[in-house]
């Protein structure tokens, strides 16, 4: 029963985080001239990175919540998420220490604001939640509906037919003689050989007495 409840919560985490990459990249892709002065609005990049990161950014979100989505290389995708939103934290944290007035723009939008327009603090929060999600795939990616569980159930079954083979090489090595070796060929013991020359020796040598 709590498996199958990790499960649901490894669901809804791996959905959840999936939508919002959908949400935040979609709306970058459409607009790159709105997502280029969002990324220059955090003014950290110098200027010659900012129209090729502007440019990149929406489809890697893409990318994460396609992942995500299908449960494919779930704690890769995670941990990639949650590398993103530490940065993605980090510079909304920078922009409020130095009194940036901008919008993050993490789901379309974004530049310079008015002061009192600010949302510092729930773009922390609501970020740091993500970030849970995404902390939460890593330690435990395993979940309904994924292809990496299809995958691992896939190899069980390879496995467990190697196994089986091996047990039925076992049990006609077990069923052999113990003088026969790998191939099958019978072995002659040593022993038995030495008494078999004695007493052809000794009958060799009564005949000529």
């Amino acid at each position: 029963m709590r498996t199958t409840a990790l499960d649901v919560v490894g669901l809804l985490a791996r959905l959840g985080l999936a939508a919002v990459w959908f949400l935040s990249g979609f709306p970058k892709a459409a607009d790159p001239v709105q997502t280029r002065v969002a990324v220059d609005a955090f003014d950290v990049l110098p200027e010659s990175l900012v129209p090729p990161v502007a440019m990149v950014l929406p489809y890697v979100e893409i990318a994460l919540g396609l992942l995500l989505l299908l449960g494919m290389v779930t704690r890769w995708a995670a941990l990639a998420s949650a590398m993103l939103l530490v940065v993605f934290i980090a510079g909304v944290v920078q922009a409020m220490a130095r009194g940036l007035s901008i919008d993050c723009g993490c789901f379309g939008g974004g530049g310079q604001v008015d002061p009192g327009q600010t949302a510092y603090w729930q773009e922390i929060l609501r970020d740091t939640g993500f970030l849970a999600l995404a902390v939460y795939l890593v330690i435990r990616p395993s979940s309904y509906l994924a292809v990496d569980r299809l995958a691992d159930r896939g190899a069980a079954d390879v496995t467990g037919d190697d196994l089986t083979d091996d047990d039925v090489t076992g049990d006609d090595l077990a069923g052999r003689s113990p003088t026969d070796d790998a191939d099958g060929t019978a072995v002659v013991d040593d022993s038995a050989r030495d008494q078999t020359d004695d007493v052809t020796f000794h009958a060799s040598d009564d005949t000529r007495r």
